[in-house]
Protein backbone atom coordinates (compact mmCIF):
# COMPACT_ATOMS: atom_id res chain seq x y z
CA UNK A 1 0.00 0.00 0.00
CA UNK A 2 1.27 3.29 -0.93
CA UNK A 3 0.13 6.77 0.75
CA UNK A 4 -0.49 9.47 -2.19
CA UNK A 5 -0.97 13.54 -1.41
CA UNK A 6 -2.56 15.00 -4.48
CA UNK A 7 -3.05 19.25 -3.73
CA UNK A 8 -4.41 20.56 -6.66
CA UNK A 9 -5.11 24.31 -7.04
CA UNK A 10 -7.47 26.02 -9.74
CA UNK A 11 -7.64 30.55 -9.12
CA UNK A 12 -9.15 32.61 -11.61
CA UNK A 13 -8.58 36.44 -11.16
CA UNK A 14 -11.08 38.77 -12.84
CA UNK A 15 -10.43 42.64 -14.16
CA UNK A 16 -13.65 43.42 -11.75
CA UNK A 17 -15.77 41.93 -8.83
CA UNK A 18 -18.57 39.62 -10.48
CA UNK A 19 -20.86 36.73 -9.53
CA UNK A 20 -20.89 33.30 -10.04
CA UNK A 21 -23.28 30.87 -10.91
CA UNK A 22 -23.50 27.63 -9.93
CA UNK A 23 -19.89 26.00 -10.51
CA UNK A 24 -19.14 21.97 -10.77
CA UNK A 25 -16.10 19.96 -9.31
CA UNK A 26 -14.80 17.10 -10.54
CA UNK A 27 -11.71 16.51 -8.28
CA UNK A 28 -12.20 13.87 -5.40
CA UNK A 29 -10.47 10.59 -6.58
CA UNK A 30 -12.74 7.66 -7.16
CA UNK A 31 -12.83 5.26 -4.26
CA UNK A 32 -12.39 1.22 -5.45
CA UNK A 33 -10.88 -1.77 -4.42
CA UNK A 34 -7.43 -0.03 -5.57
CA UNK A 35 -7.93 2.99 -4.11
CA UNK A 36 -9.06 4.44 -0.19
CA UNK A 37 -9.10 7.86 0.22
CA UNK A 38 -7.77 8.83 4.17
CA UNK A 39 -8.25 12.40 4.71
CA UNK A 40 -9.75 15.04 2.24
CA UNK A 41 -9.61 18.73 2.49
CA UNK A 42 -11.71 21.53 0.33
CA UNK A 43 -11.02 25.08 0.65
CA UNK A 44 -12.54 27.83 -1.51
CA UNK A 45 -13.22 31.59 -1.60
CA UNK A 46 -15.20 33.40 -1.78
CA UNK A 47 -17.86 32.43 0.67
CA UNK A 48 -19.87 29.10 -0.75
CA UNK A 49 -22.31 26.43 0.30
CA UNK A 50 -21.19 23.32 -1.51
CA UNK A 51 -23.49 19.99 -1.74
CA UNK A 52 -22.15 16.42 -2.84
CA UNK A 53 -23.46 14.25 -4.74
CA UNK A 54 -23.11 11.01 -7.51
CA UNK A 55 -23.55 11.20 -11.29
CA UNK A 56 -24.81 9.00 -13.77
CA UNK A 57 -21.17 7.13 -13.49
CA UNK A 58 -21.54 7.39 -9.81
CA UNK A 59 -19.04 9.86 -10.08
CA UNK A 60 -18.24 12.10 -7.02
CA UNK A 61 -19.48 15.35 -8.01
CA UNK A 62 -18.99 18.64 -5.67
CA UNK A 63 -22.27 21.24 -6.68
CA UNK A 64 -20.94 24.74 -5.61
CA UNK A 65 -23.12 27.96 -4.72
CA UNK A 66 -21.50 31.24 -4.26
CA UNK A 67 -22.28 34.03 -1.53
CA UNK A 68 -21.13 37.23 -2.70
CA UNK A 69 -18.87 39.13 -5.38
CA UNK A 70 -15.55 38.59 -5.77
CA UNK A 71 -12.75 39.28 -7.98
CA UNK A 72 -10.92 36.19 -7.85
CA UNK A 73 -11.88 32.51 -7.33
CA UNK A 74 -9.89 30.26 -5.87
CA UNK A 75 -10.42 26.35 -5.03
CA UNK A 76 -7.92 24.16 -3.25
CA UNK A 77 -8.24 19.97 -2.58
CA UNK A 78 -5.79 18.64 -0.69
CA UNK A 79 -6.72 14.44 -0.66
CA UNK A 80 -4.15 11.74 0.66
CA UNK A 81 -5.17 8.26 -1.26
CA UNK A 82 -4.43 4.75 -0.06
CA UNK A 83 -3.37 2.81 -3.34
CA UNK A 84 -3.43 -0.74 -3.37
CA UNK A 85 -2.96 -1.11 -7.01
CA UNK A 86 -0.79 -2.80 -8.81
CA UNK A 87 0.52 -2.98 -12.83
CA UNK A 88 -1.32 -5.22 -14.81
CA UNK A 89 0.14 -7.96 -16.08
CA UNK A 90 -1.90 -10.22 -18.35
CA UNK A 91 -5.87 -9.66 -18.86
CA UNK A 92 -7.96 -12.59 -17.98
CA UNK A 93 -10.20 -12.28 -20.75
CA UNK A 94 -13.11 -14.78 -21.62
CA UNK A 95 -11.88 -16.76 -24.89
CA UNK A 96 -14.66 -15.79 -27.16
CA UNK A 97 -13.03 -12.13 -26.94
CA UNK A 98 -9.22 -13.19 -27.36
CA UNK A 99 -9.44 -12.59 -30.94
CA UNK A 100 -10.90 -9.35 -32.45
CA UNK A 101 -13.54 -9.00 -34.41
CA UNK A 102 -15.73 -10.30 -31.73
CA UNK A 103 -19.30 -9.95 -29.76
CA UNK A 104 -20.12 -8.73 -26.77
CA UNK A 105 -22.45 -10.52 -25.16
CA UNK A 106 -26.36 -8.95 -25.45
CA UNK A 107 -27.11 -8.73 -21.67
CA UNK A 108 -24.00 -6.13 -21.56
CA UNK A 109 -24.51 -4.79 -25.34
CA UNK A 110 -27.42 -3.12 -24.05
CA UNK A 111 -25.28 -1.18 -21.18
CA UNK A 112 -22.37 -0.62 -23.73
CA UNK A 113 -24.32 1.05 -26.64
CA UNK A 114 -23.51 4.79 -25.39
CA UNK A 115 -19.56 3.54 -25.68
CA UNK A 116 -19.47 2.69 -28.60
CA UNK A 117 -21.22 5.89 -30.18
CA UNK A 118 -18.90 8.45 -31.72
CA UNK A 119 -18.84 11.62 -30.23
CA UNK A 120 -17.20 12.76 -33.81
CA UNK A 121 -19.25 11.13 -36.27
CA UNK A 122 -18.35 13.63 -39.02
CA UNK A 123 -14.78 12.31 -38.40
CA UNK A 124 -15.46 9.00 -38.73
CA UNK A 125 -14.08 8.29 -42.34
CA UNK A 126 -10.89 9.72 -40.95
CA UNK A 127 -10.52 7.87 -38.39
CA UNK A 128 -11.29 4.79 -40.48
CA UNK A 129 -8.34 5.76 -43.00
CA UNK A 130 -5.82 6.32 -40.40
CA UNK A 131 -6.61 2.80 -38.48
CA UNK A 132 -5.80 0.87 -42.26
CA UNK A 133 -2.34 1.35 -40.94
CA UNK A 134 -3.04 -0.80 -38.12
CA UNK A 135 -6.10 -3.43 -38.57
CA UNK A 136 -7.13 -4.23 -42.47
CA UNK A 137 -10.60 -5.35 -42.14
CA UNK A 138 -11.84 -9.45 -42.30
CA UNK A 139 -8.68 -10.31 -40.39
CA UNK A 140 -8.03 -11.91 -37.09
CA UNK A 141 -6.12 -10.54 -34.71
CA UNK A 142 -5.00 -10.73 -30.50
CA UNK A 143 -7.68 -8.32 -28.92
CA UNK A 144 -5.12 -7.47 -26.52
CA UNK A 145 -2.33 -6.79 -29.55
CA UNK A 146 -4.21 -4.89 -30.89
CA UNK A 147 -5.34 -2.12 -28.47
CA UNK A 148 -1.48 -2.16 -27.29
CA UNK A 149 -0.38 -0.85 -31.07
CA UNK A 150 -3.12 1.48 -31.65
CA UNK A 151 -1.89 2.98 -28.46
CA UNK A 152 1.45 3.01 -28.91
CA UNK A 153 1.00 3.90 -32.53
CA UNK A 154 -0.78 6.92 -31.11
CA UNK A 155 2.39 8.05 -28.50
CA UNK A 156 4.87 7.38 -31.03
CA UNK A 157 3.31 9.19 -34.19
CA UNK A 158 1.65 12.32 -32.27
CA UNK A 159 3.64 15.05 -30.58
CA UNK A 160 2.52 15.64 -26.76
CA UNK A 161 1.15 19.57 -26.46
CA UNK A 162 0.01 21.04 -22.90
CA UNK A 163 -2.99 23.11 -23.94
CA UNK A 164 -4.73 24.95 -21.69
CA UNK A 165 -7.62 25.98 -23.90
CA UNK A 166 -10.97 23.98 -22.98
CA UNK A 167 -12.65 21.24 -24.20
CA UNK A 168 -10.66 19.07 -26.81
CA UNK A 169 -9.64 18.29 -30.43
CA UNK A 170 -11.38 16.60 -32.46
CA UNK A 171 -9.69 12.81 -34.19
CA UNK A 172 -9.69 15.01 -37.34
CA UNK A 173 -7.74 17.87 -35.86
CA UNK A 174 -5.24 15.73 -33.86
CA UNK A 175 -4.36 13.84 -37.37
CA UNK A 176 -4.06 17.16 -39.20
CA UNK A 177 -1.85 18.78 -36.87
CA UNK A 178 0.15 15.54 -35.52
CA UNK A 179 -0.02 16.92 -32.00
CA UNK A 180 -2.25 17.36 -28.74
CA UNK A 181 -2.77 17.13 -25.61
CA UNK A 182 -3.34 14.03 -23.25
CA UNK A 183 -7.11 14.68 -23.57
CA UNK A 184 -6.91 15.22 -27.13
CA UNK A 185 -5.04 11.87 -27.82
CA UNK A 186 -6.95 10.12 -25.32
CA UNK A 187 -10.06 11.23 -27.59
CA UNK A 188 -8.34 9.83 -30.77
CA UNK A 189 -7.88 6.57 -29.07
CA UNK A 190 -11.50 6.18 -27.73
CA UNK A 191 -12.70 7.18 -31.24
CA UNK A 192 -10.58 4.41 -33.20
CA UNK A 193 -11.92 1.85 -30.81
CA UNK A 194 -15.19 3.13 -31.19
CA UNK A 195 -14.87 2.71 -35.27
CA UNK A 196 -13.71 -0.82 -34.80
CA UNK A 197 -16.74 -1.27 -32.53
CA UNK A 198 -15.17 -1.60 -28.97
CA UNK A 199 -16.77 0.00 -25.89
CA UNK A 200 -14.38 2.53 -24.46
CA UNK A 201 -14.61 5.74 -22.22
CA UNK A 202 -13.03 8.97 -20.90
CA UNK A 203 -10.98 9.13 -17.91
CA UNK A 204 -9.74 12.12 -15.95
CA UNK A 205 -7.65 11.78 -13.33
CA UNK A 206 -3.64 12.23 -12.18
CA UNK A 207 -0.68 11.15 -12.58
CA UNK A 208 2.88 10.68 -9.79
CA UNK A 209 5.65 11.30 -11.69
CA UNK A 210 8.38 9.97 -9.82
CA UNK A 211 11.89 11.24 -10.17
CA UNK A 212 15.00 9.78 -8.72
CA UNK A 213 14.04 10.52 -5.33
CA UNK A 214 11.34 11.37 -3.08
CA UNK A 215 11.76 15.10 -3.37
CA UNK A 216 11.42 14.74 -6.98
CA UNK A 217 8.46 13.47 -7.49
CA UNK A 218 5.62 15.61 -8.70
CA UNK A 219 2.45 15.10 -10.81
CA UNK A 220 -0.16 16.61 -13.48
CA UNK A 221 -3.60 16.53 -13.91
CA UNK A 222 -4.00 13.81 -16.96
CA UNK A 223 -6.19 12.10 -19.17
CA UNK A 224 -6.31 8.26 -20.43
CA UNK A 225 -8.78 5.98 -21.95
CA UNK A 226 -10.66 2.43 -21.02
CA UNK A 227 -11.73 -0.31 -23.20
CA UNK A 228 -14.53 -2.53 -21.85
CA UNK A 229 -13.25 -6.34 -22.05
CA UNK A 230 -15.36 -9.14 -21.42
CA UNK A 231 -14.67 -10.84 -18.74
CA UNK A 232 -11.75 -8.85 -17.58
CA UNK A 233 -13.92 -5.52 -17.02
CA UNK A 234 -12.54 -2.13 -17.95
CA UNK A 235 -8.73 -1.80 -18.71
CA UNK A 236 -6.87 1.91 -19.33
CA UNK A 237 -4.81 2.67 -22.04
CA UNK A 238 -2.34 5.82 -21.49
CA UNK A 239 -2.05 7.16 -24.99
CA UNK A 240 0.16 10.05 -24.13
CA UNK A 241 2.78 7.22 -22.85
CA UNK A 242 1.60 4.20 -25.15
CA UNK A 243 1.36 2.22 -21.70
CA UNK A 244 -1.14 0.42 -19.87
CA UNK A 245 -2.69 2.38 -17.20
CA UNK A 246 -0.90 0.89 -14.10
CA UNK A 247 -0.73 2.27 -10.21
CA UNK A 248 0.79 5.69 -11.31
CA UNK A 249 -2.87 6.75 -12.56
CA UNK A 250 -5.29 8.01 -10.27
CA UNK A 251 -9.15 8.14 -11.23
CA UNK A 252 -11.16 11.08 -10.84
CA UNK A 253 -14.11 10.23 -12.83
CA UNK A 254 -15.09 8.69 -16.64
CA UNK A 255 -17.53 9.60 -18.76
CA UNK A 256 -18.68 8.20 -22.90
CA UNK A 257 -17.86 11.84 -23.72
CA UNK A 258 -14.45 13.54 -23.35
CA UNK A 259 -16.01 17.25 -22.51
CA UNK A 260 -18.25 16.15 -19.20
CA UNK A 261 -15.93 15.57 -17.21
CA UNK A 262 -12.99 18.86 -16.51
CA UNK A 263 -12.20 19.44 -13.13
CA UNK A 264 -13.81 22.70 -12.42
CA UNK A 265 -16.54 24.43 -14.63
CA UNK A 266 -18.75 27.18 -14.22
CA UNK A 267 -20.21 30.61 -15.06
CA UNK A 268 -20.17 33.80 -14.13
CA UNK A 269 -21.66 37.45 -14.01
CA UNK A 270 -19.64 39.94 -15.55
CA UNK A 271 -17.86 42.04 -18.34
CA UNK A 272 -17.08 39.59 -20.98
CA UNK A 273 -13.46 41.76 -21.13
CA UNK A 274 -10.95 41.06 -20.76
CA UNK A 275 -11.32 37.30 -20.03
CA UNK A 276 -9.77 36.34 -16.80
CA UNK A 277 -6.44 34.89 -15.57
CA UNK A 278 -6.65 31.46 -14.91
CA UNK A 279 -3.99 29.34 -12.68
CA UNK A 280 -3.51 25.68 -12.35
CA UNK A 281 -0.96 23.91 -9.90
CA UNK A 282 -0.71 20.05 -9.39
CA UNK A 283 1.31 18.64 -6.90
CA UNK A 284 0.97 14.54 -6.65
CA UNK A 285 3.79 12.99 -4.60
CA UNK A 286 4.43 9.78 -1.84
CA UNK A 287 4.19 9.89 1.56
Amino acid sequence: MRRIQITHNTRYEYAEAVTFKLHKLHIRPREGHDIRIESSQLTIAPDYRIFWERDIYNNSLALVEFLGKSQTLDITSRVVVQHYGTPPLEFGMDESALLYPFHYDPLEQVDLIAYQMAVFPRDYPVVQQWLEKIYQPSTLNKTVSLLDTLNKTIAEEFKYTAREEPGVQSPRQTITLGSGSCRDLAVLFIESCRALGLASRFVSGYLLQPGDGPQDQHGATHAWSEVYLPGSGWWGFDSTSGLRVANEHIAVAHHRHPEAIPPVSGSYVGKPEPHPKMHVSVEVKML
